[in-house]
């Protein structure tokens, strides 16, 4: 019997064809999974990558809440024109601690993967405020609300130990002293910042809005002003050329 006549017997007989793509698409499978099993992570450990401190946390969740994902993505890809526009290439670690995480799939305004430190709070504040106050072509829409609004920091610490049962490393302190660390993050000559930097490293303590008053802009602000932040990227590539 031919090679030819061997291979028409699946493709006269529908179920030995079944059979056969079925123990193929088994194998390729197997191939591909199971050395998942023998990883405890896929995600490349990268030096400076924390979880977020309350105020931060607080702050994401209004990000999610007000949609700002649908037009705002954080991944920058590996490409030429994306790296010279928005800054180093987005890495996995970066979003390891995010549930969910905000790639995005859709761009109506730039990426925000490298946002921390390149505006004011002030110039946040207004873009809140008013977006064309700041960027006069702006089609974001106004959230004015969000500085008027008080910060309730009444659920964090639920949120941050259902995080925790999700793999994100907070602490039982860190869960306890989670209402008094936001306070004590968004609030000018607060003593119990030093404390917040030494649980949250790099954590960026002061008043983003007016003193003594903590509200849903000033979250949002810290959340902001946080994010591309974590990472030393020289120190990132100089270590990977050494490679």
């Amino acid at each position: 019997m031919s090679l030819w006549n061997k291979h028409a017997i699946f493709e006269k007989n529908s179920i030995l064809l079944l059979i056969g793509v079925l123990i193929v698409i088994s194998i390729g499978g197997l191939v591909e999974v199971a050395p998942l099993f023998y990883l405890k992570s896929t995600i490349e450990h990268v030096e400076g990558v924390r979880p977020y401190t309350p105020l931060e946390l607080a702050g994401r969740n209004i990000y999610v809440r007000e949609g700002c994902y649908n037009c705002h993505s954080q991944m920058i890809r590996a490409l030429r024109d994306e790296v010279e526009r928005y800054g180093h290439y987005s890495l996995a670690a970066e979003s390891m601690y995010d549930h969910p995480f905000q790639w995005g799939s859709k761009r109506n305004g730039p990426d925000l993967a490298r946002l921390g430190n390149k505006y004011s709070d002030d110039w946040h504040r207004r873009h809140l405020e008013n977006p064309r106050a700041v960027v006069p072509g702006s089609i974001m829409p106004a959230y004015p609300w969000l500085a008027k609004t008080e910060l309730d920091l009444n659920h964090i610490d639920q949120h941050m130990k259902v995080l925790a049962i999700e793999g994100v490393p907070y602490t039982p302190e860190m869960i306890e002293k989670a209402a008094s660390d936001a306070k004590a993050q968004g609030t000018d000559d607060d003593p119990g910042a030093a404390d917040l930097v030494k649980r949250y490293p790099k954590a960026q303590a002061r008043a983003f809005g007016e003193k003594g008053r903590l509200t849903e802009a000033d979250a949002l602000i810290a959340y902001l002003q946080h994010l591309g932040t974590q990472v030393d990227f020289k120190v990132y590539d100089d270590k990977a050329n050494l490679r």
